[in-house]
Order: structure tokens, then C-alpha cells, then sequence
């Protein structure tokens, strides 16, 4: 037997990476723009790194999209009209209407305003995607050598359901990097959800509630099926009408999804009915801190045993205006800590010698800095599980959209509290920092905790989605962990026909008891008579 050498161990290991490199499957990927963006480009990232090749199909008018990237090619749509999420001054102005609707909270007309104000947003979005993808189908050269490039697989984001259509047109295995879709939260798409005990978006519930928090939760739910049917489907029925014919449309198209990667982790999220498809890969943006700059190094070390808190409510929301800011900065000015605040706007004529004000921070890096003692956040999901990542407890400052639920999550985890917008003062939000700073309070201990469990996993989230979109790419598809549910009619899914068969079958059958008793009580009484006058 031949003895192996080092030289020879060392090209068969070279071979085997080429292999590897070289056997990358073809990904085509529709992502949604903004925080979304954000997680999609960290599974692009990953899969590149594995040999995949990866094409990006973006709109002229993104923003965070880049058009040149080492990861991935782009292929470029013209696009006259952007959609308004990409806009920093209409979101600016949507934030401001939002508080103000925020300071009617529980009239009925702050009710019907909140809805309104949301609706118009996402039907203006919804419709400017809809003509994004009526141009591309409409485009026969694109679609020619989109067919032609021969991709193994399609992974998207259906918030915007632009990109489930397309996967559905060139008939690619599709996964999707999900958390919620045009009609509300994912997993309401795709699986069970009992309104008795899971929460509804804009409910505010918990997942133990009472008769009236459920009444809630049912109206909550009632509103977005309303949503679905009036504001976000209909400029996609409508596509799906002219190019895929009558009986389609985008809910069953998503339902046909091969695997559902899902941005959340049980950790935070509350206990709920789930699929075979669906993969939980909540988190898989945490990643171990990185030094900071020498000038932020300096300022962090400099807050000696109080440590440092970090404010930032993202880029679209970072401007609450100078009224708001003051009142923060007051607050922040009282405190024994340094704070590191990235701003947006005028300089705050309050503010502190503890405060520093940027333009920019490494958010995951400050959050895994040992000085980090708490994290005020509006409560995007990439911040919320940085910090549960680090274990930093955080101060919710909710302002649009699912933010307000994702802090009834936290806080039923004893990880956070809030502070309302509408009403924030200098008294109130320095109230809130001094409790939550508080060493005696349990809100650290309880975020170390759910950190831990964040981590303790067989697998690394990001691995997990790795191993699974190359696992659709392998296998040409998943289709026998996907449900035939979308199949059936809602009234076949509800068991409605074996409820009324089972309805109307009883019907007769204590119908043909209560005629056979009648019957026989009548000869009984006629036998009686008959004996009766023989007597």
C-alpha cells in the first residue's frame, strides 16, 4: 500500500474546495428594500461565499440596493415612481402623522385614523410594486434570459409579493427570507393560527388573554382581512389575472413556497402552531462585536462603573423633531451615564456634556461593548434581537407598525419597557431610564437569560438557512414538507361541508326517531282502544 504524503493530503484538500466552489448553484433573488434589504444581504453574503452564483433583481429608484456588488450581479428595472418606504421625507412626514394619531389613542376616530393612514401607505406601495412587475413580464427580452440563465432557485421576501409572482412565472423552487407578508404576519399564510391564543398585529395582546382581549385580537384580524381584500391584493389579483389566468392569485402562489424562512426566534415570539417548511432563523444577524473606533473606544471607556447607553431609532425614524429631542436630551443630561445618541435633526439646545451626538454608529459593536448598560430602541426586529443577542436590556420607544408588539413580547419577558411617545416628557423619560437602569431591577438578568437561550442552538441560525436554501437547490424543490392547504376551498379547509353533512345528517336521523315515535305512540294508543272495547 502506497503511504500518502503532506503534498498530495494538501491537493486533494485544494480539489476538493474547488469542487465545492465550483458546484454553486444559481440564485436569483427579489429582495424588498430598507431593514429588509438589511437581512437579505447577509443570506447573499453567505451564499456567495459558498461558490453560489447570485443575481439581484433591483429597482432603479433603491436606495439601500446597491447596482455594483462583489456578492452578486444586478439586474436593474427602470422604475418612474419609487415606493414611498424608500422616501426619507414622506416617511418623515408618515412618522409625524403617526404620533399624532398616537396622542387620540383610544377614541374611535384615533382608531379609524391609524387604519387609514396605514392603508393609504401600503396601497400606494402595493400598487407602485404591482406596476414594477407588470413592466418586467411585460419586458419578453428580460424574461427570455431570465428562463435562459437556468436557476436552481428564487429566494425573496412576499411583504411585497411582486417577487412570488415572478418565481411563480419562471417556475423556480422558491424560498422566502420572511417575517411578514402583504396581509399581515407570516405565519397566518401558513399555518393555523387560533385567534384564542395567537396574537393578531396591532392587537397589542399577549398570547394568554382574556374574553376581551380576544374580542380585540378577532376585530384586529377582521381589519387585515379587510386589508387583503381591499388595499393590498387587488393590484396583484390583477396582474394575476393577466398573465397566469383566472383561479390564481398571490396568497396560494406564497402557500406553494418550498421553505419559509422565518425572522423570528420562540425566544422572543410567543408559543404557536407552525409547519414542516417553516425554518426559524430569528437572530441570524448577531454576530460577535468588533473593536469600536479609538474616538468612540475613548468615550465608551471614559463612563468609568455607570457604563453607556445607546439611542438609536433607526434611519427612516431617526427625526422626532425638536420638541421631542429636548425633552430626551433633558432626560439623558440627569443621567450618571454617557450616552451615545445617533441623531437626526437640529442639536437638541438641552443637551448634556455625557452625550455624544453621531451621524452614524456600529449599532452590533456598541450593543457587545462591555460598557453597554441599556439599548433605546423603536423597536425594529434587526436592533431587538442585536440586543437580545448582547444581552443588553432596552427601552422601547414605539413608533409604527408591528413596534408596539414587539415590545408587549419583551416586556412579557421582563426584558424591557416602554416609553409612550404621545406623552414623552422630560419627567416621564427620565422616570423610565432611572427604573430600567436600576441594578436592582431584574431587566438585565432576564435579557442575559433570554440571551442564553438564544444561543444555545445545535446550529447557528444563519447555518440553518444556509443548509436549507441549498437543500431546495439539491433536491429541486421541498415540495413534500409543503401543505396541500392551499389547495382546498375555504370552505373544504374550514371542514364547513363535513360540518353541514354532519348537521343535516343528524337532522334526519333525529327526525326519523321523532317520526317513529310518533308512529309508534299512535298504535300503541290504537291498540289500547281496540282492547278497551273488547273489554
Amino acid at each position: 500500500m502506497m503511504e500518502s504524503s503532506p503534498g498530495l493530503a494538501f491537493i486533494l484538500l485544494i480539489l476538493a474546495t474547488l469542487s465545492l466552489t465550483c458546484g454553486g448553484g444559481k440564485v436569483l433573488v427579489y429582495p424588498i428594500d430598507g431593514s429588509h434589504w438589511i437581512n437579505m444581504k447577509i443570506l447573499v453574503e453567505s451564499l456567495h461565499s459558498r461558490g453560489h452564483e447570485i443575481t439581484v433583481i433591483r429597482s432603479s429608484t433603491s436606495w439601500y440596493v446597491s447596482e455594483i456588488s462583489s456578492c452578486y450581479t444586478s439586474i436593474t428595472i427602470k422604475q418612474e415612481q419609487s415606493q414611498n418606504i424608500e422616501d426619507q421625507t414622506f416617511m418623515a412626514s408618515f412618522l409625524k402623522r403617526s404620533i399624532d394619531i398616537r396622542r387620540r389613542r383610544g377614541s374611535l376616530q384615533g382608531f379609524l385614523d391609524f387604519y387609514q393612514n396605514l392603508f393609504q401607505m401600503i396601497g400606494e406601495n402595493q400598487r407602485v410594486v404591482a406596476n414594477l412587475f407588470s413592466s418586467i413580464f411585460e419586458n419578453k427580452t428580460l424574461i427570455k434570459e431570465l428562463r435562459e440563465s437556468q436557476y436552481d432557485l428564487f429566494l425573496t421576501d412576499p411583504v411585497f409579493p411582486g417577487g412570488v409572482l415572478l418565481g411563480h412565472y419562471l417556475k423556480l423552487p422558491m424560498v422566502f427570507n420572511v417575517r411578514w407578508t402583504f396581509i399581515g404576519e407570516a405565519h397566518f399564510v401558513i399555518a393555523p393560527s387560533p385567534l384564542s391564543f395567537v396574537p393578531e398585529v396591532f392587537s397589542q395582546n399577549h398570547h394568554k388573554m382574556d374574553f376581551f382581549q380576544r374580542v380585540n385580537n378577532i376585530i384586529s384580524h377582521m381589519i387585515l382581512v379587510y386589508m387583503y381584500y381591499f388595499v393590498s391584493n387587488p393590484p396583484y389579483q390583477a396582474v394575476c389575472d393577466r398573465y397566469f389566468g383566472p383561479g390564481v392569485d398571490a396568497i396560494s402562489l406564497m402557500q406553494k413556497a418550498d421553505i419559509w424562512l422565518m425572522r423570528t426566534d420562540f425566544t422572543f415570539e410567543f408559543p404557536r402552531p407552525t409547519m414542516p417548511n417553516v425554518v426559524y432563523i430569528g437572530g441570524f444577524q448577531g454576530k460577535p462585536s468588533k473593536p469600536l473606533p479609538p474616538d468612540l473606544e475613548e468615550f465608551m471607556q471614559s463612563s468609568g462603573e455607570h457604563g453607556v447607553v445607546l439611542m438609536t431609532l433607526g434611519t427612516l425614524l431617526g427625526d422626532l423633531g425638536p420638541e421631542l429631542s429636548d425633552a430626551i436630551a433633558s432626560a439623558f443630561a440627569k443621567l450618571p451615564q454617557k450616552v451615545v445618541w445617533r441623531h437626526v435633526g437640529e442639536r437638541p439646545s438641552s443637551l448634556g456634556n455625557n452625550t455624544m451626538l453621531v451621524k452614524w454608529l456600529p449599532q452590533n459593536d456598541i450593543l457587545g461593548h462591555p460598557k453597554t448598560k441599556l439599548f433605546i430602541s423603536h423597536g425594529g426586529t434587526n436592533g431587538l434581537y442585536e440586543a437580545i443577542y448582547h444581552g443588553v436590556p432596552v427601552l422601547g420607544i414605539p413608533l409604527i407598525f408591528d413596534q408596539d408588539d414587539n415590545f408587549v413580547r419583551l416586556k412579557a419577558r421582563g426584558a424591557a419597557e416602554t416609553v409612550e411617545i404621545s406623552t414623552l416628557n422630560v419627567e416621564s423619560m427620565t422616570k423610565a431610564l432611572k427604573n430600567i437602569l436600576n441594578p436592582e431591577k431584574p431587566y438585565t438578568q432576564n435579557m442575559r437569560k433570554l440571551s442564553q437561550l438564544l444561543h444555545d442552538k445545535p446550529m447557528k441560525p444563519l447555518d440553518s438557512a444556509v443548509f436549507w436554501i441549498e437543500y431546495v437547490m439539491r433536491n429541486k424543490g421541498a415540495a413534500h414538507l409543503r401543505t396541500e392547504s392551499y389547495k382546498l376551498p375555504w370552505y373544504v379547509y374550514h371542514c364547513l361541508d363535513v360540518m353541514v353533512f354532519s348537521l343535516v345528517g343528524g337532522l334526519l336521523i333525529v327526525s326519523l326517531i321523532w317520526i317513529s315515535c310518533r308512529l309508534l305512540i299512535r298504535l300503541m294508543m290504537r291498540m289500547n282502544m281496540r282492547k278497551s272495547k273488547k273489554e
